[in-house]
C-alpha cells in the first residue's frame, strides 16, 4: 500500500515541528526515518499513524486521506507498535498477542480458526510460540519486544510503523529484531516504516532512509544516496567519513 504526507504540517502548541512536508513512503519496503532529538522524527511517525492530526495537508493511504476512513478499516490496513508500549499487569503472552485480532472481530464475535491461526503464525514467526502461556513480565527485553511484534504481526495488517522498536536492548537483540522485520519484509511484502537512532544499523537493514534535520527534510532514497559527509553534516552537526560495511556492503557512518 501507498502511504504519503502531502504538504504535511504538524505542531504542538505553539511550536511548529514538520513544516509543509511531501514525502512517498514506498509499497512493499523497509524504510528508516533518521535525524537528531527533536527534529520531529515520532512526531511524523505518529502523524502517519493517525494517532496526532496534522495542522495542514494530509497523510494519505493509497490515495485516501487516513482520517477519512473508519477506525477499524484503518486497524485492518495500518498497525503501529509505539515506543515503549504498556501490557495489563500479568498478560501471558498469547493474550498479549489476542489483541492484534480486535480489528478483525465484531462485538461479542467468537473466537475462530482463523483468529487462532493468525495468532499462531505471528507467535512462531517471533520464535515465542513456546512460551505463549508465559507473563510477559517474565520475559526478557528482547522477548517482550518480539512479543509486542507478534501483535502487530497478529494484526495481519499490510503496513506496520514502528517507533524505536531496538530501544533498551542490547546489540543482539537489536539485530533479532531487525531481522525478524527484515525477513517477514522479504516473504511477505511487509511495509515496514520505522524510527531508528542508530545510523548503521539502519542503513545495513533498510531500504528506504528519511533524514529528517533541524530545519526539516534533509534527504530520502536509498542508505547509498543519503548517508552522506554533508548531509549527515546538515542533519546533526556531524562530522564523519563513510566507508563500506565490511559484511553487508551497506555505508557505515565513522564520526571524525
Amino acid at each position: 500500500m501507498s502511504l504519503r504526507a502531502e504538504a504535511l504540517t504538524l505542531g504542538y502548541r505553539d511550536r511548529r515541528v514538520i513544516d509543509a512536508l511531501d514525502l512517498d513512503l514506498p509499497r512493499g519496503g523497509m524504510t528508516t526515518i533518521l535525524g537528531p532529538n527533536g527534529c520531529g522524527k515520532s512526531t511524523l511517525l505518529r502523524a502517519l499513524a493517525r494517532l496526532i492530526a496534522p495542522r495542514s495537508g494530509q497523510v494519505t493511504l493509497d490515495g485516501r486521506n487516513i482520517h477519512a476512513l473508519p477506525s477499524r478499516a484503518l486497524a485492518r490496513e495500518m498497525a503501529i507498535l509505539p515506543q515503549s508500549p504498556l501490557a495489563p499487569d500479568g498478560i501471558t503472552v498469547g493474550d498479549l498477542v489476542k489483541r492484534g485480532r480486535t480489528p478483525w472481530r465484531g462485538f461479542l464475535a467468537p473466537w475462530n480458526d482463523r483468529d487462532a491461526a493468525a495468532c499462531t503464525e505471528a507467535l512462531a514467526a517471533v520464535a515465542l510460540l513456546d512460551l505463549a502461556d508465559r507473563p510477559l513480565d517474565e520475559l526478557s527485553g528482547g522477548q517482550r519486544q518480539r512479543a509486542w511484534i507478534a501483535l502487530v504481526l497478529a494484526q495481519q495488517a499490510q503496513v506496520l510503523l514502528l517507533d524505536e522498536p531496538t530501544t533498551f536492548l542490547d546489540l543482539v537483540h537489536q539485530m533479532d529484531v531487525l531481522t525478524l522485520l527484515r525477513q517477514r519484509n522479504r516473504d511477505t511484502g511487509l511495509t515496514v516504516i520505522s524510527v531508528l537512532h542508530d545510523l548503521n544499523l539502519a542503513a545495513r537493514f533498510s531500504d528506504t532512509l528519511v533524514l529528517l534535520g533541524p530545519d526539516g527534510l534533509v534527504a530520502t532514497g536509498n542508505p547509498q544516496e543519503v548517508l552522506t559527509p554533508d548531509r549527515l553534516m546538515t542533519a546533526f552537526g556531524l562530522r564523519a567519513q563513510i566507508a563500506a560495511d565490511p559484511v553487508a556492503g551497506s555505508p557505515m557512518v565513522i564520526p571524525l
